[in-house]
């Protein structure tokens, strides 16, 4: 009886928690459906995303009337420039309706590549975007929450403005229940490609046996190199934040096969991929045929999840668990 009584309160409890409003762009529809199934108090909500006769959005966010006092979220996708305008229409719309408070979730911070000037007339489009997001109108409860997946340079935190409350969350808890799923677990190194590599995920990854690559020039090559590690007789797993051509994970993965590697497999949060590039890692009889046993990358780009479906050695890790965490008021 009183086993009862306690799972009354607890449904009680849960039945009292706030409910979030999720609304999504079109590019994200299966990512939202599957954050919304991961916790009961977040509702999906749509927009229609429309263009007028010149090309111009034409958008309608539905029930809008209901969003009073509520808590609501959007996730985004700025896949390309073509698709920026549009969200952010409608994410500078959504906290002026009169909302108890908005968070952005933004998986993968499109312009971190771009962070830094190194000479005169060099644009730094990552501090534009930041500047951008920064200026997202106030809702009733205050900033905006901003939520991002393991953006490109660490120091990019801080083009971020007072007017936003950023949230620098990782994938690599994903990676790390992954592996131990393995049945070579007990086997496994982890492998940096450089030493940025190695700095922003190591602390995250201390409890395996560590191998670190570099780039060396000799002549006009850049030639990467094994500077500490042995990965002589493991599975190693290179691990980056994104991956766009993958010419450095396919030179990492040579080196550490000359090495010993028993087998190599990569991760990165970010599978961008420009111009089909993950054409390159697929398992085919010719070339890297096999090269890579495992590819796991998150679902932070949609489009890549859509080309990637079923084709080894891809495998999807979804963020959808803890972005719905990070939505939890």
């Amino acid at each position: 009886m009183a086993v009862n009584t306690e799972m009354q309160k607890k449904q009680l409890h849960d039945n009292k928690k706030p409910q979030v409003h999720l609304f999504y762009c079109s590019e994200c529809e299966e990512l939202a459906t599957k954050v919304a199934a991961h916790s009961d108090i977040i509702n999906l909500q749509s927009i229609n995303w429309r263009n007028f006769d010149d090309g111009f959005p034409n958008l309608f966010i539905n029930n809008a009337q209901d969003m009073r006092g509520q808590h609501v979220a959007f996730l985004a996708a700025f896949s390309s420039p073509a698709v920026i305008f549009e969200q952010l229409s409608v994410i500078y719309a959504l906290p002026r309706l009169f909302v108890a408070s908005f968070t952005l979730v933004l998986p993968f911070f499109p312009t971190g590549s771009f962070e830094r000037m190194e000479e005169e007339g060099d644009v730094a489009t990552a501090f534009t975007m930041a500047r951008i997001l920064s200026n997202i109108p106030i809702s009733r409860g205050g900033p905006t929450s901003l939520v991002i997946y393991d953006i490109h340079a660490l120091q990019e935190r801080f083009y971020f403005g007072d007017q936003v409350l950023p949230l620098f969350d990782t994938g690599i808890p994903l990676l790390k229940q992954r592996l131990h799923q393995l049945p070579d677990a007990d086997k496994i190194v982890i492998a940096f490609p450089d030493d940025g590599a190695w700095k922003r995920f190591h602390k995250l990854l201390d409890h395996f046996p560590m191998v670190v690559c570099n780039k060396v020039r000799e002549g006009d090559k850049r030639i990467v190199r094994i500077k500490e590690g042995n990965p002589d007789g493991c599975h190693v797993v290179i691990v980056d934040d994104l991956v766009q051509s993958g010419g450095t994970l396919i030179e990492c993965q040579k080196v550490l096969a000359a090495h010993g590697a028993a087998k190599v497999s990569a991760y990165v949060t970010h599978g961008v991929f420009p111009k089909r590039s993950w054409e390159r890692f697929t398992h085919k009889k010719n070339g890297l045929e096999e090269a890579f046993a495992y590819f796991w990358i998150t679902d932070s780009c949609p489009f890549t999840v859509k080309a990637i479906e079923n084709k080894a050695p891809f495998e999807i890790l979804s963020l959808a668990g803890s972005i719905a965490d990070a939505l939890q008021i």
